[in-house]
This record gives C-alpha cells, sequence and structure tokens, in this order.
C-alpha cells in the first residue's frame, strides 16, 4: 500500500528509541507524519498534521495522554499505549476520549490489526484490560436503573459496537443487514443525545454494558 492510501499517524511518546521501534512495527500500511516527546509537542504536531490516528503514551510530560485526549479526542482517534495495565488508568483515559488503550507488550501483528480499527473509527482494547473495565463498571453500576430509551435489540447491538465489532460482524451475529446495524446506531445516538460512535464506548463502559 502506498503512502497516500496508508493511514496517517502521529506517535507521541517521550522514548525516542520506543518510537523508532514503533515506526519499525507499523509496517507499510501506516504512514507516520510526525512524533512528539511530551504532550504539548503531540498537541501542535496534531493540530498541524491532521492525522488518521495518533499513538499516544500514557506517561509523558506535560499532562501525558491524558491531557493530549482531552484536547485532541473529539476531533482525533487517538490509541494509548502505555505499560500500565491498572483499570484505573483506563478509565481516566476513556473518559478523557482516547478511543482506545493497548499495552506495549502487544504483539505486533495484533497491533497494526487493532490500529487499523481504530484508524477507521473502531474503538480497541487490550482484550484483558476490556474485562477488566467492563467488571469494575458493572460492579459500580450495579445499582442502577435500566436504561428505558433503548429497546432490546437496539441494547444488543450497542453492546457489540462496545466491543468494536465493525458493523458487518454485528450483522452477522444478529442476523440483519450492516444497513440495518447502521440504522440502530443512528437511533441509538439520537436517544441517548450522542454525537459520535466513539462516545458509545465510553456509554456502554459507564453503565455496565456488555
Amino acid at each position: 500500500m502506498s503512502d497516500l492510501s496508508a493511514v496517517r499517524i502521529v506517535i507521541a511518546d517521550d522514548h525516542p528509541i520506543w518510537r523508532t521501534g514503533i515506526r519499525a512495527d507499523l509496517g507499510e500500511n501506516f504512514h507516520v507524519v510526525g512524533e512528539a516527546g511530551d504532550a504539548d509537542e503531540a498537541i501542535a504536531v496534531i493540530t498541524k498534521e491532521q492525522p488518521d490516528l495518533v499513538i499516544c503514551d500514557l506517561n509523558m510530560p506535560n499532562g501525558g495522554g491524558i491531557k493530549v485526549a482531552k484536547e485532541c479526542g473529539e476531533q482525533f482517534s487517538i490509541v494509548i499505549l502505555t505499560v500500565s495495565e491498572a483499570e484505573r488508568d483506563l478509565l481516566d483515559a476513556i473518559a478523557a476520549g482516547a478511543l482506545g488503550y493497548l499495552v506495549k507488550s502487544t504483539p505486533p501483528e495484533e497491533l497494526r490489526n487493532a490500529l487499523w480499527k481504530a484508524s477507521k473509527g473502531e474503538p480497541v482494547f487490550s482484550s484483558s484490560l476490556a474485562a477488566l473495565v467492563l467488571g469494575e463498571f458493572r460492579r459500580l453500576n450495579k445499582e442502577s436503573q435500566p436504561i428505558e430509551a433503548l429497546s432490546e435489540r437496539e441494547r444488543e447491538v450497542l453492546q457489540y459496537v462496545a466491543r468494536g465489532h465493525k458493523y458487518a460482524e454485528i450483522g452477522d451475529e444478529l442476523f440483519i443487514s450492516p444497513k440495518t446495524v447502521e440504522n440502530h446506531v443512528r437511533n441509538i445516538l439520537k436517544k441517548l443525545h450522542l454525537n459520535r460512535k466513539q462516545e458509545l464506548i465510553r456509554y456502554a463502559l459507564e453503565h455496565g454494558i456488555e
């Protein structure tokens, strides 16, 4: 795949050697258009380059990945790539606006696959952490009232969207067309007063929907 069709990506990490390693692991489907070593530099580079995707370390100087997600998460797809497997860090990252959260021990092929999905707007998480955070929100929300605004089918669709499934995959699971899935997602967004599919993952986590 040429650079013209590759995913334009910014890498933000305060360790230059790690950024070099990420570059090497990405492969031809990704084109690095900028790098940064701290949060402020990352925000500046993202604003200038307008990338398709941002890979951002959680712990960097000047506010780290949380600051970058808060500043840029509404407009850009940001995936936190970190050594931290702490539930609190994951929750804070998603609340700040990150689309995904992956650990640095993720094998290169899995990393490329996850980043490709994220570049298309799909939320991505290291599987073990996704299970942990869903369990935590279930505990926090076990006494919450059901979300009466959504139909049973819409709840099912939301569950799959929250897990990062594509419309075609959801359609296969529920025996409906991808277009019907898209219509359900549009209705869910309207009922929940949300604007972007990215916000659905946060909503699902906050309400213990798995």
